[in-house]
Protein backbone atom coordinates (compact mmCIF):
# COMPACT_ATOMS: atom_id res chain seq x y z
CA UNK A 1 0.00 0.00 0.00
CA UNK A 2 1.14 3.43 -1.12
CA UNK A 3 0.20 6.81 0.01
CA UNK A 4 0.58 10.63 -1.28
CA UNK A 5 4.42 12.44 0.22
CA UNK A 6 3.58 15.88 0.70
CA UNK A 7 7.48 16.73 -0.03
CA UNK A 8 9.14 19.24 1.89
CA UNK A 9 8.49 22.70 0.46
CA UNK A 10 12.07 24.47 -1.31
CA UNK A 11 12.13 26.52 -4.47
CA UNK A 12 12.40 24.76 -7.55
CA UNK A 13 14.83 25.31 -9.80
CA UNK A 14 13.65 27.47 -13.04
CA UNK A 15 13.19 25.78 -15.97
CA UNK A 16 16.53 25.34 -18.29
CA UNK A 17 16.34 27.35 -21.15
CA UNK A 18 14.13 30.12 -19.32
CA UNK A 19 17.20 32.54 -20.15
CA UNK A 20 17.39 32.00 -24.28
CA UNK A 21 15.11 34.02 -26.65
CA UNK A 22 11.36 33.86 -26.24
CA UNK A 23 10.43 31.93 -28.90
CA UNK A 24 13.43 29.13 -27.54
CA UNK A 25 11.99 29.23 -24.13
CA UNK A 26 8.63 28.77 -25.30
CA UNK A 27 9.62 25.86 -27.80
CA UNK A 28 11.32 24.15 -24.97
CA UNK A 29 7.81 24.68 -22.85
CA UNK A 30 6.11 23.12 -25.57
CA UNK A 31 8.61 20.21 -25.79
CA UNK A 32 8.16 19.68 -21.89
CA UNK A 33 4.75 19.79 -21.73
CA UNK A 34 4.16 17.46 -24.59
CA UNK A 35 6.85 14.65 -22.53
CA UNK A 36 4.92 15.46 -19.71
CA UNK A 37 1.81 14.17 -21.61
CA UNK A 38 4.11 11.12 -22.45
CA UNK A 39 4.78 10.22 -19.21
CA UNK A 40 1.19 9.49 -18.78
CA UNK A 41 0.48 7.22 -21.93
CA UNK A 42 3.58 5.08 -22.02
CA UNK A 43 5.14 2.55 -19.70
CA UNK A 44 8.73 3.85 -18.83
CA UNK A 45 11.49 2.27 -21.27
CA UNK A 46 8.94 2.24 -24.30
CA UNK A 47 11.38 2.15 -27.19
CA UNK A 48 8.49 2.30 -29.39
CA UNK A 49 8.10 5.98 -28.36
CA UNK A 50 11.95 6.53 -27.94
CA UNK A 51 12.39 5.72 -31.77
CA UNK A 52 9.88 8.16 -32.47
CA UNK A 53 10.74 10.88 -30.36
CA UNK A 54 14.26 10.53 -32.12
CA UNK A 55 12.45 11.24 -35.45
CA UNK A 56 9.69 14.00 -34.17
CA UNK A 57 9.29 16.64 -31.94
CA UNK A 58 7.04 15.41 -28.78
CA UNK A 59 4.26 17.49 -29.30
CA UNK A 60 4.00 16.01 -32.83
CA UNK A 61 3.96 12.16 -31.07
CA UNK A 62 1.39 13.48 -28.93
CA UNK A 63 -0.91 15.08 -31.76
CA UNK A 64 -0.17 11.75 -34.12
CA UNK A 65 -1.27 10.02 -30.68
CA UNK A 66 -4.49 12.18 -30.45
CA UNK A 67 -5.48 11.84 -34.45
CA UNK A 68 -4.81 8.15 -34.51
CA UNK A 69 -2.53 8.26 -37.78
CA UNK A 70 0.86 6.28 -38.00
CA UNK A 71 3.54 7.83 -39.66
CA UNK A 72 5.89 6.54 -41.98
CA UNK A 73 8.91 5.71 -40.25
CA UNK A 74 9.17 3.65 -37.68
CA UNK A 75 6.66 3.80 -34.69
CA UNK A 76 3.94 2.24 -32.74
CA UNK A 77 1.28 -0.29 -34.98
CA UNK A 78 -2.25 0.49 -34.57
CA UNK A 79 -3.33 -1.64 -31.19
CA UNK A 80 -0.63 0.06 -29.32
CA UNK A 81 -1.68 3.65 -30.95
CA UNK A 82 -5.45 2.90 -29.57
CA UNK A 83 -3.79 1.86 -25.88
CA UNK A 84 -1.92 5.35 -25.93
CA UNK A 85 -5.42 7.23 -27.01
CA UNK A 86 -7.21 5.29 -23.94
CA UNK A 87 -5.10 6.66 -21.38
CA UNK A 88 -5.02 10.16 -23.44
CA UNK A 89 -8.30 11.25 -21.63
CA UNK A 90 -8.45 13.40 -19.16
CA UNK A 91 -4.76 14.05 -19.32
CA UNK A 92 -3.57 17.00 -17.59
CA UNK A 93 0.08 18.15 -18.32
CA UNK A 94 -0.41 21.37 -16.84
CA UNK A 95 -1.66 20.34 -13.84
CA UNK A 96 1.08 17.65 -13.38
CA UNK A 97 3.71 20.25 -13.79
CA UNK A 98 2.01 22.52 -11.22
CA UNK A 99 1.94 19.46 -9.12
CA UNK A 100 5.44 18.63 -8.59
CA UNK A 101 6.28 22.47 -8.66
CA UNK A 102 4.24 22.90 -5.89
CA UNK A 103 6.12 20.48 -4.00
CA UNK A 104 9.42 21.77 -4.67
CA UNK A 105 10.17 19.72 -7.74
CA UNK A 106 10.41 20.01 -11.38
CA UNK A 107 10.66 18.34 -14.65
CA UNK A 108 13.83 17.64 -17.01
CA UNK A 109 13.58 16.50 -20.23
CA UNK A 110 16.73 15.84 -22.40
CA UNK A 111 18.43 18.98 -23.44
CA UNK A 112 18.27 20.43 -20.06
CA UNK A 113 20.83 21.61 -18.47
CA UNK A 114 19.71 19.30 -15.69
CA UNK A 115 19.59 16.45 -17.70
CA UNK A 116 22.21 13.32 -17.19
CA UNK A 117 23.60 12.86 -20.40
CA UNK A 118 24.51 9.14 -19.33
CA UNK A 119 20.76 8.35 -19.67
CA UNK A 120 21.11 8.85 -23.35
CA UNK A 121 23.40 4.95 -23.06
CA UNK A 122 19.95 3.55 -22.98
CA UNK A 123 19.34 4.10 -26.28
CA UNK A 124 15.56 3.64 -27.46
CA UNK A 125 14.68 2.99 -23.83
CA UNK A 126 16.22 6.67 -22.46
CA UNK A 127 13.76 7.62 -20.25
CA UNK A 128 11.41 10.12 -21.49
CA UNK A 129 11.64 12.46 -18.93
CA UNK A 130 12.06 12.49 -15.13
CA UNK A 131 10.44 13.94 -12.30
CA UNK A 132 12.37 15.47 -9.55
CA UNK A 133 12.11 16.10 -6.76
CA UNK A 134 14.98 17.94 -4.26
CA UNK A 135 16.90 21.15 -4.65
CA UNK A 136 20.47 19.73 -6.03
CA UNK A 137 21.56 19.37 -9.37
CA UNK A 138 20.80 15.80 -10.83
CA UNK A 139 23.30 15.96 -14.17
CA UNK A 140 26.43 17.15 -11.23
CA UNK A 141 25.23 14.81 -8.43
CA UNK A 142 24.99 11.28 -11.03
CA UNK A 143 28.40 12.50 -12.31
CA UNK A 144 29.92 10.92 -8.69
CA UNK A 145 27.41 8.45 -7.79
CA UNK A 146 27.49 4.91 -7.14
CA UNK A 147 24.63 2.43 -6.85
CA UNK A 148 24.53 0.13 -3.15
CA UNK A 149 21.54 -2.09 -3.85
CA UNK A 150 20.34 -5.67 -2.45
CA UNK A 151 17.58 -8.30 -1.37
CA UNK A 152 14.74 -6.32 0.39
CA UNK A 153 14.34 -9.42 3.33
CA UNK A 154 17.92 -8.32 3.69
CA UNK A 155 20.03 -10.21 6.83
CA UNK A 156 21.91 -8.60 9.62
CA UNK A 157 25.10 -8.86 8.13
CA UNK A 158 23.57 -7.22 5.01
CA UNK A 159 22.09 -4.17 6.43
CA UNK A 160 25.52 -3.73 8.70
CA UNK A 161 27.20 -3.84 5.08
CA UNK A 162 24.97 -1.61 3.43
CA UNK A 163 24.91 1.13 5.71
CA UNK A 164 28.37 1.24 6.86
CA UNK A 165 29.85 0.58 2.69
CA UNK A 166 27.92 3.66 2.13
CA UNK A 167 28.14 5.62 5.01
CA UNK A 168 31.92 5.43 3.78
CA UNK A 169 31.39 6.31 0.57
CA UNK A 170 29.20 9.48 1.51
CA UNK A 171 32.47 10.54 3.24
CA UNK A 172 34.66 10.31 0.55
CA UNK A 173 32.33 12.19 -1.37
CA UNK A 174 30.38 10.04 -3.19
CA UNK A 175 26.34 9.72 -3.97
CA UNK A 176 24.54 6.92 -2.59
CA UNK A 177 21.95 5.75 -4.98
CA UNK A 178 19.23 3.43 -4.39
CA UNK A 179 15.82 2.64 -5.16
CA UNK A 180 14.62 3.41 -1.19
CA UNK A 181 12.84 -0.16 -1.12
CA UNK A 182 13.30 -2.05 2.22
CA UNK A 183 16.45 -3.80 3.15
CA UNK A 184 19.51 -3.03 1.39
CA UNK A 185 18.18 0.23 -0.61
CA UNK A 186 16.99 1.22 2.40
CA UNK A 187 19.83 1.12 4.91
CA UNK A 188 22.09 2.12 2.00
CA UNK A 189 20.11 5.23 1.79
CA UNK A 190 20.57 5.73 5.77
CA UNK A 191 24.08 5.01 5.56
CA UNK A 192 24.70 8.22 3.49
CA UNK A 193 22.41 10.15 5.38
CA UNK A 194 23.93 9.30 8.80
CA UNK A 195 27.18 11.41 7.71
CA UNK A 196 25.41 14.41 6.23
CA UNK A 197 25.90 13.07 2.83
CA UNK A 198 23.69 13.04 -0.32
CA UNK A 199 21.49 10.20 -1.77
CA UNK A 200 19.13 10.18 -4.63
CA UNK A 201 16.75 7.71 -4.33
CA UNK A 202 15.01 6.29 -7.79
CA UNK A 203 11.42 4.88 -7.42
CA UNK A 204 8.73 3.16 -9.22
CA UNK A 205 6.24 5.59 -8.27
CA UNK A 206 5.29 9.52 -8.52
CA UNK A 207 7.96 11.92 -6.61
CA UNK A 208 4.68 12.39 -4.01
CA UNK A 209 3.68 8.92 -3.42
CA UNK A 210 5.80 6.90 -0.18
CA UNK A 211 6.73 3.36 -1.48
CA UNK A 212 6.85 1.17 0.36
CA UNK A 213 4.73 2.78 3.32
CA UNK A 214 7.12 1.66 5.99
CA UNK A 215 9.55 4.01 4.53
CA UNK A 216 7.76 7.44 4.25
CA UNK A 217 10.10 9.27 6.66
CA UNK A 218 12.93 8.40 5.01
CA UNK A 219 11.89 8.93 1.22
CA UNK A 220 11.10 12.68 3.01
CA UNK A 221 14.48 12.85 4.54
CA UNK A 222 15.69 11.85 0.90
CA UNK A 223 13.94 14.36 -0.92
CA UNK A 224 14.96 17.16 1.70
CA UNK A 225 18.68 16.25 1.47
CA UNK A 226 19.08 14.65 -1.57
CA UNK A 227 17.31 13.99 -4.43
CA UNK A 228 14.06 11.53 -5.36
CA UNK A 229 13.87 10.64 -8.68
CA UNK A 230 11.41 9.47 -11.33
CA UNK A 231 10.52 8.16 -15.02
CA UNK A 232 5.88 8.45 -13.48
CA UNK A 233 4.38 11.52 -13.00
CA UNK A 234 3.01 12.65 -9.62
CA UNK A 235 0.35 10.25 -8.02
CA UNK A 236 1.57 7.10 -10.13
CA UNK A 237 2.09 4.50 -7.97
CA UNK A 238 3.94 1.34 -8.21
CA UNK A 239 3.49 -1.89 -9.87
CA UNK A 240 6.16 -5.47 -10.46
CA UNK A 241 6.70 -4.43 -14.06
CA UNK A 242 7.44 -0.16 -12.74
CA UNK A 243 10.41 -2.02 -10.08
CA UNK A 244 12.34 -4.18 -12.66
CA UNK A 245 12.23 -0.71 -15.34
CA UNK A 246 13.12 1.47 -12.62
CA UNK A 247 16.41 -0.43 -12.46
CA UNK A 248 17.71 0.53 -15.68
CA UNK A 249 18.06 3.96 -14.53
CA UNK A 250 19.44 3.28 -11.33
CA UNK A 251 22.05 1.32 -13.86
CA UNK A 252 22.65 3.78 -16.22
CA UNK A 253 22.51 7.06 -13.87
CA UNK A 254 25.72 6.12 -11.69
CA UNK A 255 29.41 4.97 -12.65
CA UNK A 256 29.21 1.56 -10.78
CA UNK A 257 26.85 -0.22 -8.82
CA UNK A 258 27.62 -2.29 -5.64
CA UNK A 259 25.06 -5.28 -4.80
CA UNK A 260 25.81 -6.32 -1.03
CA UNK A 261 22.89 -9.11 -0.58
CA UNK A 262 20.76 -11.10 -3.16
CA UNK A 263 19.56 -14.48 -3.38
CA UNK A 264 19.67 -15.93 -6.85
CA UNK A 265 16.64 -14.49 -7.86
CA UNK A 266 16.85 -10.75 -7.20
CA UNK A 267 15.95 -7.85 -8.24
CA UNK A 268 19.12 -6.73 -7.57
CA UNK A 269 20.82 -9.05 -9.97
CA UNK A 270 18.76 -7.46 -12.65
CA UNK A 271 20.36 -4.05 -11.80
CA UNK A 272 23.91 -5.52 -12.06
CA UNK A 273 23.04 -7.11 -15.38
CA UNK A 274 22.04 -3.65 -16.86
CA UNK A 275 25.29 -1.87 -15.41
CA UNK A 276 27.37 -4.65 -17.06
CA UNK A 277 25.33 -4.08 -20.07
CA UNK A 278 25.88 -1.05 -20.39
CA UNK A 279 29.98 -1.00 -19.30
CA UNK A 280 29.61 0.26 -16.15
CA UNK A 281 31.40 -1.12 -13.54
CA UNK A 282 29.77 -4.00 -11.28
CA UNK A 283 30.86 -5.39 -7.82
CA UNK A 284 29.28 -7.42 -5.44
CA UNK A 285 30.60 -8.01 -1.30
CA UNK A 286 30.86 -11.51 -0.61
CA UNK A 287 28.73 -13.16 2.50
CA UNK A 288 28.21 -16.10 4.66
CA UNK A 289 28.46 -19.34 2.31
CA UNK A 290 25.46 -20.59 4.17
CA UNK A 291 23.05 -18.08 3.19
CA UNK A 292 20.78 -17.85 0.56
CA UNK A 293 20.96 -14.16 0.63
CA UNK A 294 24.44 -14.46 -0.90
CA UNK A 295 23.97 -16.99 -3.02
CA UNK A 296 23.18 -14.46 -6.24
CA UNK A 297 26.13 -12.50 -4.94
CA UNK A 298 28.49 -15.18 -4.92
CA UNK A 299 27.40 -16.30 -8.30
CA UNK A 300 27.59 -13.40 -9.85
CA UNK A 301 31.08 -12.96 -8.69
CA UNK A 302 32.12 -16.62 -10.03
CA UNK A 303 30.81 -15.97 -13.23
CA UNK A 304 32.90 -12.55 -13.59
CA UNK A 305 30.14 -10.44 -13.76
CA UNK A 306 30.84 -8.67 -10.79
CA UNK A 307 34.21 -7.91 -8.97
CA UNK A 308 34.97 -8.45 -5.33
CA UNK A 309 34.70 -5.45 -2.89
CA UNK A 310 34.95 -5.24 0.50
CA UNK A 311 34.90 -1.62 1.40
CA UNK A 312 34.73 1.75 0.02
CA UNK A 313 37.92 1.71 -0.98
CA UNK A 314 37.72 -0.76 -2.84
CA UNK A 315 34.85 0.68 -4.80
CA UNK A 316 36.02 3.67 -5.66
CA UNK A 317 39.48 2.58 -6.92
CA UNK A 318 37.08 0.94 -9.34
CA UNK A 319 34.69 3.99 -10.23
CA UNK A 320 36.84 6.74 -9.75
CA UNK A 321 39.84 8.35 -11.36
CA UNK A 322 42.80 6.26 -12.95
CA UNK A 323 45.64 6.60 -10.74
CA UNK A 324 44.08 9.02 -7.73
CA UNK A 325 41.55 7.13 -6.31
CA UNK A 326 43.28 3.94 -5.00
CA UNK A 327 42.43 1.73 -2.58
CA UNK A 328 45.81 1.61 0.32
CA UNK A 329 47.12 -1.80 -0.26
CA UNK A 330 46.36 -4.51 1.96
CA UNK A 331 49.02 -5.81 4.35
CA UNK A 332 50.01 -7.16 7.34
CA UNK A 333 52.49 -4.46 9.96
CA UNK A 334 56.14 -4.04 8.81
CA UNK A 335 58.41 -5.54 11.27
CA UNK A 336 61.99 -4.92 10.86
CA UNK A 337 63.17 -8.33 10.06
CA UNK A 338 61.00 -7.95 6.65
CA UNK A 339 63.55 -5.16 5.65
CA UNK A 340 66.25 -7.64 5.69
CA UNK A 341 68.55 -8.82 2.74
CA UNK A 342 67.43 -12.64 1.93
CA UNK A 343 70.96 -13.85 3.11
CA UNK A 344 70.75 -11.90 6.29
CA UNK A 345 67.96 -13.31 7.11
CA UNK A 346 68.46 -16.93 6.41
CA UNK A 347 71.08 -16.53 9.10
CA UNK A 348 68.77 -14.82 11.53
CA UNK A 349 66.25 -17.69 10.88
CA UNK A 350 69.00 -20.51 12.08
CA UNK A 351 69.85 -18.75 15.40
CA UNK A 352 68.23 -21.14 17.88
CA UNK A 353 65.40 -19.12 20.38
CA UNK A 354 67.41 -20.80 23.27
CA UNK A 355 69.81 -18.78 26.14
CA UNK A 356 72.47 -20.65 25.18
CA UNK A 357 72.53 -20.16 20.93
CA UNK A 358 74.93 -22.14 18.28
CA UNK A 359 78.67 -21.69 17.11
CA UNK A 360 78.85 -20.31 13.96
CA UNK A 361 79.69 -24.03 12.25
CA UNK A 362 76.14 -25.67 13.41
CA UNK A 363 74.79 -22.08 12.16
CA UNK A 364 76.13 -22.53 8.88
CA UNK A 365 74.82 -26.11 8.21
CA UNK A 366 71.32 -24.50 9.20
CA UNK A 367 71.45 -21.84 7.02
CA UNK A 368 73.39 -23.90 3.86
CA UNK A 369 75.76 -20.86 3.97
CA UNK A 370 79.80 -20.93 4.46
CA UNK A 371 81.24 -20.32 7.78
CA UNK A 372 82.53 -16.73 6.93
CA UNK A 373 79.78 -15.54 5.43
CA UNK A 374 77.73 -16.40 8.36
CA UNK A 375 80.22 -14.69 10.67
CA UNK A 376 79.92 -11.35 8.37
CA UNK A 377 76.41 -11.80 8.60
CA UNK A 378 76.36 -12.50 12.57
CA UNK A 379 77.98 -9.43 12.88
CA UNK A 380 76.08 -7.67 10.73
CA UNK A 381 72.84 -8.55 13.05
CA UNK A 382 74.76 -7.67 15.84
CA UNK A 383 74.85 -4.24 14.84
CA UNK A 384 71.25 -4.07 14.31
CA UNK A 385 70.50 -5.47 17.70
CA UNK A 386 69.53 -8.74 16.37
CA UNK A 387 71.77 -10.85 18.29
CA UNK A 388 74.62 -10.89 20.44
CA UNK A 389 77.70 -13.10 20.60
CA UNK A 390 77.94 -15.08 23.98
CA UNK A 391 81.43 -16.79 24.27
CA UNK A 392 81.89 -18.78 21.03
CA UNK A 393 77.84 -19.08 20.62
CA UNK A 394 75.47 -16.37 19.15
CA UNK A 395 72.36 -16.16 20.29
CA UNK A 396 69.09 -13.90 19.95
CA UNK A 397 68.30 -10.25 21.83
CA UNK A 398 65.92 -11.16 23.99
CA UNK A 399 63.52 -8.06 23.59
CA UNK A 400 60.61 -7.26 26.06
CA UNK A 401 57.36 -8.02 24.56
CA UNK A 402 58.44 -10.80 22.79
CA UNK A 403 61.46 -10.61 19.22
Amino acid sequence: MSRTLNLPQGPAEGAPGDGDGSGAAAGRETERRARAVLTRLTEPGDAVVGRWLAELPAADVVRTIRDGTVPDHPGPDASRLAAYRARLVDVDPAADLERVRTAGGRFIIPGDTEWPSQLDDLGDGRPIGLWVAGTGSLRLLALRSVAVVGARACTAYGAHVAGELSAQLAERGWVVTSGAAYGIDACAHRGALAVGGMTIGVLACGVDVAYPRGNTELIRRIAGQGLLVSELPPGEHPTRFRFVLRNRVIAALTRGTVVVEAALRSGALSTARRARDLNRHTMGVAGPVTSDLSAGVHALIRSGGAGLVTDAAEVVELIGAIGDDLAPQRSGPVVPRDLLEPAVARVLEAVPATAEGAPVERLARQSGLPPDEVLHRLYELGSLGFVERHGAHWRLVRRRGGG
